[in-house]
């Protein structure tokens, strides 16, 4: 099982299942809103083996130090991503260091983290390998690098950063310091970066796009589909066929990949 729980500005979660291990990916909301969502797919909290976390924006890590505490999962993340939770105190074993590009196991989970360009202290994102399946989730990223796909790429899954369409950003009311910030390097990536990822991964044999973290004001669920799904048909692609797309639900549970 690999899904979306929460998606957006507003909170991002997700969560990898294989076999006896389950992972959670950051954790922007409430304990009380996670456990409720994971009972919905037949999941008990205490049975979480780990949480990742990507970086240390509070969109990320709402409800991370509650739920490591109430449920005692450890948390792994880079060395500046821990030093700039603000999440109160965790024990000490359940504060795990990871060094970006190095593989780990978690569990029958091999997990690797890979550097993105975003305005965090050390932000990652991560593929994990379950079996003979490959999936990878890269959100949060001002601009996709050769560093960033080449560690996705042959993942039979991604969930990808969709955050915003540039017209509705620039036409929106945002001041325009944030509206640079977004656009710039560091910030998130528009519909159109990411329909060109899309068929690059297409062309490296993924079969399945879930589109993530869209902005609730500069964003639309069907305009970031039909950008994506458009420059997919464009090149020669079936949707549903040679590959499946979705967008990630801003409050509610994704379809299960």
């Amino acid at each position: 099982m690999f899904c979306s729980l929460v998606s957006g500005s507003s909170g991002n979660a997700s969560i990898i299942k294989n076999k006896n291990t389950i992972i959670l990916i950051d954790c922007g909301l409430s304990g009380k809103k996670l456990a409720t969502m994971l009972d919905g797919i037949g999941i008990n909290p205490h049975n979480i083996n780990a949480m990742l976390i990507s970086h240390e924006h509070s969109d990320h890590i709402t409800g991370a130090g509650v739920v490591s505490r109430r449920y005692n999962i450890p948390i792994y993340a880079t060395a500046g991503t821990h030093k700039n939770l603000n999440i109160g105190p965790i024990s000490e074993e359940n504060i795990r260091i990871i060094n970006k590009c190095v593989s780990f196991e978690i569990g029958d989970i091999t997990v690797n983290s890979f550097p993105i360009s975003h305005d965090a202290a050390d932000p990652v994102g991560y593929s994990f390998i379950c079996g003979s399946k490959k999936y990878s989730i890269a959100t949060d990223m001002g601009i996709m690098t050769e560093e960033v796909f080449s560690a996705i790429k042959g993942s039979d899954s991604v969930i990808l950063e969709a955050n915003h369409d540039v017209d509705m950003l620039m036409h929106g009311e945002y001041p325009y310091q944030l509206k640079r910030r977004i656009l710039g390097d560091f910030g998130h990536l528009s519909n159109d970066s990411t329909a060109k990822t899309a068929v690059r991964l297409l062309e490296n044999n993924t079969k399945h796009i879930m589109l993530s973290h869209l902005s609730d004001k500069n964003n639309d669920p069907l305009i970031a589909y039909k950008t994506v799904e458009s420059e997919l048909i464009r090149h020669g692609a079936k949707i549903g066929s040679d590959i499946g797309l979705c967008v990630a639900g801003r409050y509610e549970v994704s379809e299960f990949i």
